[in-house]
């Protein structure tokens, strides 16, 4: 499957913030942004005048970036949300954030969405009992997510255990860190979704 293979740091400058696509490092001294808080290559520091179509291109590269999703996956997404009743740039937010990987991360399970992937494709994580190893696979309301037992003692999840209530929760999700398991009481509205994106930017630049 295609994936980016770069520098996570560079797209976390190119977006002029932090992206926290590397977890812990993204909160140390270490993260590159906090020394080089401008667009990398040459002429980074120059880039200053910004056109509308680059303002919208902008948001839809962060949104891609801080879900991990390529371009034709979200170009989906996007015809999805706008088929569906309700504001589109909301639904293609809730698509996103009902994604597997992006629920283990949201649940502390994992430090970065990269790692919530990677714990997902190796066959780590139970949905309703039956194994998951696709992140792009979207949770319902009721559905139960869960570590499977074998693999609870892992370093990873030892290590999120430990941590449990070190990040905050989002509302429409339960989570139960001593069985490693996340309850989803409802697909969230855009009022709970957290993630510092401005869809009305989204869907203006594919309505074009």
């Amino acid at each position: 499957m295609a994936r980016y293979t770069g520098a996570d740091c560079r797209r976390c400058r190119r977006e002029k913030m932090k992206l926290f696509l590397k977890g812990s490092k993204c909160e140390s001294p270490k993260c590159p942004i906090e020394v080089r808080p401008y667009p990398p290559g040459q002429h980074g520091r120059g880039r200053t005048k910004d056109s509308e179509y680059l303002l919208q291109l902008r948001e839809k590269q962060k949104a891609k970036r801080i879900y991990g999703v390529l371009e034709k996956q979200f170009g989906g997404y996007y015809v999805e949300a706008n088929r569906k009743q309700g504001k589109t740039g909301d639904i293609l937010l809730q698509i996103l954030e009902s994604r597997v990987d992006n629920v283990v991360y949201r649940a502390g399970f994992a430090k970065s969405r990269d790692m919530a992937r990677q714990v997902v494709r190796h066959g780590h994580v139970l949905v309703n009992g039956v194994k998951v190893d696709i992140p792009s696979y979207r949770v319902s309301e009721n559905d139960i997510v869960e570590i499977r037992e074998k693999s609870r003692e892992l370093t990873p999840f030892v290590v999120a255990r430990a941590e449990a209530g070190s990040r905050g929760i989002p509302a429409w999700l339960e989570v139960l860190s001593s069985q490693m398991r996340i309850l989803v009481h409802a697909l969230p509205a855009r009022q709970v979704i957290d993630t510092p994106v401005q869809e009305q930017l989204i869907v203006e630049l594919y309505s074009k």
